[in-house]
């Protein structure tokens, strides 16, 4: 029997707005059972949340938070425990951050960066450039006026987060259900807003992912989903910085996923960016749509992660229809099985501790091939294949370290000394700017103390001394910030020492 097709919808989740439906184009044909077979792990390998299990195939699992919310412990325990991404629900968006033109805010943004931070989960930043939740001096705006105005807000909120955030939703639901732009006073400043907005933000933060994010581009056949997919297109072909989508995946109605999903998440990543389901939240929590968008995911190499929108069905904008992996009560419902069994099915990335937590640093792995005890050359990063690179040759203590295409020259050469010293320039060592997650790297002039004492590990992590956490980086773009982070064995973790 052929199932109902899935409805999208798009969503205003602080002003609660009376829910629009829009259909998938295509008939119900279009839409099929995408089968999922429910693989139960070996019990001794098998993470027991969202968080670690996906960590265990270098993925994330994360959910929206409301600063509103976190006093309620119940829902704040969830969340610390269950997921290793955080997005701020509103609390990053223009009417949060900047109410008065030139008067910025981050007092909410910060509170959830900060709650995050200090327990070791990483945040994706939402939204920069978006028709909905303006301020209101920015919706009396237009033109030449309003461009200069979204410039300056990108530049303004990515000042204030450079170097901290995983990634930014740049722009936001641009397009109309049929593929053509969104008719939005930003689209009256001139059909190339988007392509601003994304080079203004590289230029802001050269370190975090850049990405497009939108609703009902789930099913490839749909009009709107086409639309996205040429300017993609058209961005990456002429050098536009864009660095992944994001699908939403707000599902309605039905008991099963359009049929050709995956291949949605594999032809956006075939263009060369990184896919991530952001906003999800289904009907009824249903089994199949959770674990098969779930498999989905983990099916497409550059799925870099999934987030559900909202931590318990009460506190979703969705509520009436229980759409979450948890019940208004906190209890996990038959869902969050389903999508913990599909992340535990994955096969891990190499060298990564099927039962390490991403939130506690882990010890590296064991290998027959000792570390290093010295050694000269360039630090390879294994994700990106860029080199560790003190910018513009600079000599100066405190400047932060990056990723810069490799060449011979001296900031990019390190010596491990028998002290186990990362040095540049023969007097400046690799430093560490304190020992939290997302603490600064930089150059400083050796003084021996542990905080510039590094391991150099057997599966190719670098781990300081003084704080146990692994070198780390969240982009493989050049200006991508390096920073200490829990280490999880990701690619973005592991490094080599290449003459």
């Amino acid at each position: 029997m052929t199932a109902l097709p899935s409805v999208h919808r798009g969503r205003n989740p602080q002003k609660r707005s009376p829910i629009h439906k829009a259909l998938l184009a295509g008939a119900a044909g279009v839409v099929a059972t995408l089968t999922v077979v429910a693989m139960i792990p070996n019990a001794n390998a098998a993470a027991s949340t969202l968080g670690a299990a996906a960590a265990q195939s270098g993925r994330y699992f994360g959910t929206a938070i409301a600063a509103s919310r976190l006093g309620d412990s119940t829902y704040s325990t969830i969340a610390a425990r269950e997921f290793n991404m955080i997005t701020a629900e509103n609390e990053m968006k223009p009417d949060a951050t900047q109410p008065n033109r030139g008067q910025f805010n981050f007092s909410s943004g910060d509170q959830i960066y900060n709650w995050a931070t200090q327990r070791g989960l990483k945040v994706r930043g939402h939204t920069l450039a978006w028709h909905a939740q303006q301020p209101g001096w920015m919706q009396s705006l237009s033109g030449s006026n309003l461009r200069q105005a979204m410039i300056d807000h990108i530049n303004g909120v990515m000042g204030h987060y450079r170097g901290k955030l995983a990634a930014w939703d740049v722009v936001n639901e641009a397009f109309n259900e049929d593929g053509s732009r969104r008719s939005s006073n930003l689209q009256g400043t001139g059909n190339d807003w988007i392509e601003v907005a994304f080079r203004t933000a590289r230029a802001a933060d050269p370190g975090v992912k850049l990405c497009y994010n939108d609703y009902n581009i789930e099913n490839w056949s749909y009009g709107k989903t086409q639309g996205v997919y040429r300017m993609i297109q058209d961005f990456k072909s002429r050098g536009v910085p864009i660095d992944c989508v994001g699908l939403q995946t707000h599902f309605t109605g039905g008991s099963s996923l359009p049929g050709n999903f995956q291949t949605t998440l594999s032809s956006f990543a075939a263009l060369g960016v990184d896919v991530a389901l952001t906003e999800v939240d289904v009907t009824n929590a249903s089994t199949s749509q959770y674990s098969g968008l779930t498999q989905a995911c983990l099916n497409v190499p550059r799925c870099i992660g999934i987030t559900v929108w909202g931590v318990r069905d009460s506190d979703s904008w969705r509520s009436s229809e229980s759409p979450l992996l948890f019940n208004s009560g906190g209890g996990a419902k038959a869902a969050y099985t389903s999508v913990l069994n599909a992340l535990n099915s994955a096969t891990p990335t190499p060298s990564q501790s099927a039962t390490a937590s991403p939130s506690v640093p882990s010890s590296p792995a064991p290998s027959s091939s000792p570390p290093p005890s010295s050694g000269v050359g360039r630090l390879v990063g294994a994700q990106s294949g860029r080199c560790i690179d003190v910018p513009n040759a600079s000599q100066n203590n405190g400047t932060r370290v990056q990723l810069y295409d490799c060449n011979t020259q001296a900031n990019q050469q390190w010596t491990y000394t028998s002290s186990k010293q990362l040095t540049v320039y023969g007097n400046k060592c690799l430093d560490a700017a304190g020992s939290g997650n997302g603490s600064e790297i930089q150059i400083y002039s050796c003084n021996g103390q542990t905080n510039q004492q590094w391991n150099l590990n057997s599966n190719g992590t670098i781990t300081g001394v003084q704080s146990g956490r692994c070198l780390d980086v969240w982009s493989t773009a050049n200006g991508a910030r390096v920073q200490i982070y829990d280490c999880n064995g990701q690619a973005n973790q592991r490094f080599s020492l290449t003459s």
